[in-house]
This record gives structure tokens, sequence and C-alpha cells, in this order.
């Protein structure tokens, strides 16, 4: 996983606004990376039970040309539909983790890599924006509360 903008700058400049430590938002942000890089591989391999553990229960995902899926039971549907279609093979690169309380932060993030169609085995590019939501659940581990991503690939001609 690439991360474009450090931590420590972000660190940096959220304390001076914020009055928090500068640590304490580089280790917050460093734990939501750790989510990141774990739903990144999940993705890679398939694996519902690991992307089900990074959410809430009453997770939203929310992916482009779909309608929002709610709560656990759908957001896992879903995730098994996608890994049914196709199989990823992409990379996160962290534009932005912002914690904004002390229970909630975003990033935002965009991926490159592969997408295979697994009816035909044909692969293409993929490539996407993302926005992901965070709340800090009450065994204080950062979950994915809300995730949004829309393909940054040129429409095909």
């Amino acid at each position: 996983m690439k991360n474009i903008v450090t931590a420590g700058l972000i660190a940096g400049a959220l304390a001076a606004s914020s009055g928090a430590s500068a640590q304490t938002i580089e280790q917050e942000s460093a734990a939501i990376e750790q989510v990141l890089a774990t739903y990144e591989t999940a993705l890679n391999g398939k694996d519902t039970d690991t992307i089900m553990s990074l959410y809430t229960d009453d997770g939203v995902f929310m992916p482009q040309h779909s309608p929002p899926q709610a709560g656990k039971d759908a957001v896992r549907a879903a995730y098994v539909g996608v890994f049914d279609a196709i199989t990823l093979d992409i990379e996160f690169i962290v534009d932005e983790i912002e914690p904004v309380s002390p229970d909630w932060a975003f990033a935002r993030t965009r991926s490159e890599g592969t997408v295979t169609i697994n009816a035909t085995g044909q692969s293409a590019p993929e490539a996407n924006q993302e926005m992901f939501l965070f709340h800090r659940s009450a065994d204080r581990t950062w979950r994915i509360a809300r995730y949004i991503f829309s393909t940054t690939n040129p429409p095909r001609q």
C-alpha cells in the first residue's frame, strides 16, 4: 500500500487545530491505515469473513451502479455477490486519513490494479477512488462504518 500523504503531516495539522497530541493522531492514523491494508488483502483474497470483521454492525457498503447495502447481512451478501462475479488484484493508495473526532475519521483513497470477470476469465484495468468513514467501536477498534467508491477508468468507447 502506498501512502501519499504522511500521517505525520496530518497529525501536525490536526494537533495544531484541535489541541490533540500529534502522537495520538499519528497512532490513530496508523491504526486506520492498518484497517485499510487488511481490507486490501481481504479484497484481493475474496475473504468475506475478514471484510465483515472490519465493518461496524450498521455498516453501509455503497458500490457504484448499485443501491446501498446497509447492515451486516446486506453488506455480506453484497460482497459474496461481488466475489462470485469478479476477482480483484488491486493496491490502495492512501491520499488522506483525517480523524474528525475521538470516535470518527475518514480516509480518502484510490485503488489501481486489475479485475478479472470470473464468468469469462477476461481481465481489465481496475481503478477507483474511495471514501471510507470509520467509527471506533466499543472495543476501541476502528471499523468501516460507510464505504463508497467510483471508477476512475475512462469510459469504454
